[in-house]
């Protein structure tokens, strides 16, 4: 049941909504005037209000303006014994989720009610997932190498210009593409990852910008490309410098005209999409070779953030081993293990080829196999 706030300067009203509603189940506050509502809110929280327009100090207006500077996702119902179509475009225009006249109708309450509440409840958990997906990605370490990558994140992060993140694998260039697109203004928008190293030569073309049915041999039926699919987002084209040069021909289009034509197609889909690629290889000494494209390079590399291997941020391995052991317990619904101070300084010294990948997994199997507290010994013998 719902906790639900009733702003009505008629006695009449409030009382009769409130015993309605409490005999169906909700919890009911009542106030008589929109600042006494106003106080109820910030204080109460409630799930849904009822507020009406015509009350002295100040009216449903102005009540719901303030009540969405509060919060943006609960459900403000105005209601009006005074409505017209103008009045209700209003109060919708400025976030009211519905707009009721009096007399009210016990029945279209009802309905207002369980809309609202699902919608609210739904709303919420949303933002607990995209919470928990924040928090999946989260760069992890405070070494004066991490920090300095962070603050060129928070500078780039807002605008649109086009970044490319190299370093070593496992190193996490992957979170650092995250947390450019979650700090951006696309973050409400599609995050769209293309792996350019698993997908072969001859079906990159068709999963980067889509192809018509019939265009060639499988093509069964019509199929979007990952651009089309990041329109207003983020596309990050991951180990870009696996990608073909006809493939590399056709991005450079892309980032020069902002258009896309699908295979076998002969007309033009705007897009609307920012570019972050990765790569683990040096792109200059592949320009060299004549593997990679020299103007498409410059096109990507506006914004250039190289991810260190963690043999150079060793003083993060405190950080990542408490952050992975907290994560793995949760995961395995076991209890939180600890390590002992030896085993940390035992993990400082290795060379971590695999980077914070490897970190993770040796973290992981000396959770299962080893017992608390986790010690060098340990660190040894499973490492």
């Amino acid at each position: 049941m719902a906790k639900i706030l009733i702003i009505d300067d008629e006695r009449s009203i409030r009382n009769t909504m409130k015993d309605i509603l409490t005999y169906e189940g909700h919890e009911v506050l009542v106030a008589e005037n929109g600042m006494e509502g106003l106080v109820m809110f910030k204080t109460e929280k409630p799930d849904v209000v009822f507020c009406d327009i015509k009350m002295p100090q100040i009216d449903g207006l102005e009540v719901l303006e303030r009540i969405k500077e509060f919060s943006t996702t609960t459900p403000i119902i105005i209601i009006s014994g005074h409505g017209t179509i103008d009045t209700a475009i209003e109060a919708i225009k400025k976030g009211a989720y519905d707009f009721i006249e009096k007399p009210l109708d016990l029945n279209r309450i009802l309905i207002t009610i369980k809309n609202a509440t699902d919608k609210h409840r739904l709303v919420q958990e949303t933002q607990s997932l995209k919470c928990k997906v924040s928090k999946k990605y989260e760069m992890i370490g405070h070494s004066e190498a991490l920090e300095h990558v962070k603050s060129i994140i928070d500078k780039v992060a807002p605008s649109d210009a086009r970044v490319l993140i190299t370093g070593p694998n496992g190193s996490g260039k992957e979170l650092v593409a995250r947390q450019l697109h979650e700090k951006s203004d696309r973050r409400d928008n599609a995050f769209v990852e293309v792996n350019c190293a698993a997908i072969p030569f001859e079906l990159i073309e068709s999963e980067l910008f889509g192809h018509e049915k019939g265009s060639f041999t499988s093509a069964i039926k019509q199929k979007k490309g990952k651009f089309e699919l990041a329109h207003t987002g983020t596309i990050f084209l991951d180990e870009i410098g696996d990608m073909s040069l006809s493939a590399q021909a056709k991005v450079l289009r892309v980032l020069q005209e902002n258009k896309i034509s699908r295979i076998g197609s002969d007309s033009d889909i705007h897009v609307d999409v920012r570019v972050i690629a990765a790569t683990n290889k040096n792109l200059k000494e592949e320009i060299a070779k004549g593997n990679f494209r020299e103007d498409l390079y410059h096109r990507l590399s506006v914004i250039i953030i190289h991810v260190p291997p963690l043999k150079e941020r060793t003083e993060d391995i405190d950080d990542l081993v408490q952050h992975f052991t907290e994560e793995i317990c949760a995961e395995m619904r076991i209890p939180s293990k600890q390590f002992a101070p030896e085993a940390i300084d035992l993990m400082k010294q290795y060379e971590w080829t695999g980077n914070i990948r490897e970190l993770r997994n040796v973290v992981e199997r000396l959770i299962i196999l080893c017992n608390s507290p986790i010690k060098a010994e340990d660190i040894e013998l499973y490492h």
